[in-house]
């Protein structure tokens, strides 16, 4: 009799769930659009995803999964994620998704594998080495490889790529979100954060926004957003390009000559200042200097592979092309590898890598680039700044931290300083130096509103590259909310 009862509770709680999934269903559906993709076709089991045959892993005590969740089962649009459970208490930590920018490079071969997860890519793409760095010892990490067409995401309909764009990538992470709380449906209750650098700058707080007014429109679709994290962020066209020259003066790259041309006759205010010749030939000349070093890390060496150096970043976000040096012997300064981004291409087009991973058979392999140029050069003009958003989300309480590598040309220092200042928040915490272990990590500054601004000394572009355990000290404070260390203790 004991058994009866247990098998009608049980059919009775199926049936119970398969309701409440239909219902929501149907409330995904009354948004039209994008949001008519939410949850199509998928069961709440997460099992098929699981990793377990990754070639060279070191070995480690948690789980982590890879594959795909359908944005748009009409089009075949499908993006790749790969999510790392928290090494440790797991179930009490919160939800992270880390972006990478371009627009167009992976989150994979960036973020999760030269940077902040668990593992990163190793000489040659030989094989893999354990970070004792990760962020996922703090949170449960979730990379997204986005927009389709970046890395493994990929789409059946060509005239998707007729659509991208900022507000295009936003609907589609978000609805990836939803139908991924229905592979991992225990996360959808967590705190939830998004980080990312470079043109994430722009990817996170415009999802950022998007699940602020999904939730107002329609509680059922809740994700529990506290705040978002973003390093060497794109914000705001002026002050991103004024940022640019002037650092590239301060630091030596340019001569006063070229620096006054674009005082006098670029105002980066205004569109029409790419109409003055005498604009843009100077600002040419900027990175006409910067063909010869690296413009995301302006103290460290090029790959020198004899090949290439035109991967990833350093061929696309300063429009630059980067020649070959051959006759030279590869080399590693601070720790950073610069030929970290042919390592991770070598890696994520074996065959044993991407069958452990979920996206092909290991026969028929799926081509992985680290960066797509094609999307890159034909992303349409984003809105000039998302510093409107930075207002509304600080004024909804939430927790906002921009970071900034001080060695980065690219998206420099003086960019994002500019950016945050021209917010025109008060100040509640005045410049100050902060620590990680006795030394100065950077300097640190807090505006009215849970907004923190922090630098990291020596850092370039990718700054968890270069600062990994100091980047690892500043993401516990910022998932803890608490102020950085200023003082040696």
């Amino acid at each position: 009799m004991g058994f009866e009862l247990k098998m009608v509770g049980f059919i009775v709680l199926a049936l119970i769930l398969s309701v409440i999934l239909a219902v929501e269903h149907v409330e995904a559906a009354r948004h039209g659009g994008a949001w008519s993709h939410v949850r199509e076709g998928y069961v709440a089991n997460e099992v098929n995803d699981l990793v377990t045959e990754l070639p060279s892993q070191p070995v480690v005590g948690f789980k982590h999964y890879a594959g795909y969740v359908t944005v748009n089962e009409k089009n075949g649009r499908a993006l790749f994620y790969w999510f790392y459970e928290a090494s440790n208490l797991a179930e009490k930590k919160p939800l992270v998704l880390w972006l990478n920018g371009g627009p167009g490079c992976s989150s994979v071969g960036y973020g999760a594998t030269q940077e902040i997860g668990p593992f990163i890519v190793d000489t040659n793409g030989s094989g893999l080495k354990f970070n004792p760095y990760s962020w996922n010892r703090e949170a449960n990490m979730l990379f997204l490889e986005s927009p389709v067409g970046v890395g493994f995401s990929y789409t059946n309909s060509s005239t998707d790529f007729s659509h991208l764009g900022d507000e295009f990538a936003a609907n589609d992470t978000y609805t990836f979100l939803q139908n991924w709380f229905l592979k991992f449906p225990s996360y959808r209750s967590r705190s939830f954060y998004i980080a990312g650098e470079s043109y994430a700058g722009r990817y996170v707080p415009e999802l950022a926004e998007l699940i602020y007014d999904m939730h107002k429109q329609n509680p059922s679709l809740y994700i529990d957003l506290k705040g978002f994290l973003v390093g060497n962020p794109e914000t705001s066209n002026a002050e991103d390009w004024q940022g640019l020259v002037d650092y590239a003066w301060s630091h030596a790259v340019v001569s006063d000559e070229t620096h006054k041309i674009i005082s006098e006759n670029c105002n980066f205010q205004r569109d029409d200042t790419w109409d003055n010749e005498k604009c843009t030939h100077a600002v040419d000349e900027v990175f006409n200097q910067y063909k010869v070093i690296d413009i995301y890390s302006l103290y460290t060496p090029v790959c020198a592979t004899g090949t290439s150096i035109e991967s990833g970043y350093k061929s696309m976000q300063a429009q630059v092309m980067f020649k070959p040096r051959s006759k030279m012997v590869p080399r590693i300064m601070g720790g950073y590898d610069p030929c970290l981004d042919n390592y991770a291409k070598t890696f994520y087009n074996r065959p044993d890598v991407q069958k452990a991973l979920h996206v092909s058979d290991g026969h028929q392999l799926k081509n992985w680039s680290i960066c797509n140029n094609t999307i890159f050069s034909s992303w349409p003009e984003s809105r000039p700044s998302v510093l409107p958003i930075y207002k509304k989300l600080v004024a909804a309480g939430l927790r906002i931290w921009v970071y900034s590598g001080d060695t980065d040309g690219r998206v420099p220092v003086l960019s994002t300083r500019y950016s945050l200042n021209a917010l025109g928040l008060p100040i509640t915490k005045a410049w100050r130096p902060w620590y990680t272990q006795k030394e100065v990590s950077g300097w640190v500054q807090e505006y009215e509103g849970s907004l923190t601004f922090a630098t990291f000394r020596g850092a370039g572009h990718a700054v968890p590259i270069f600062k990994p355990s100091e980047s690892l000290a500043f993401f516990a404070s910022f998932l803890a909310g608490n102020s950085l260390p200023t003082n040696p203790l």
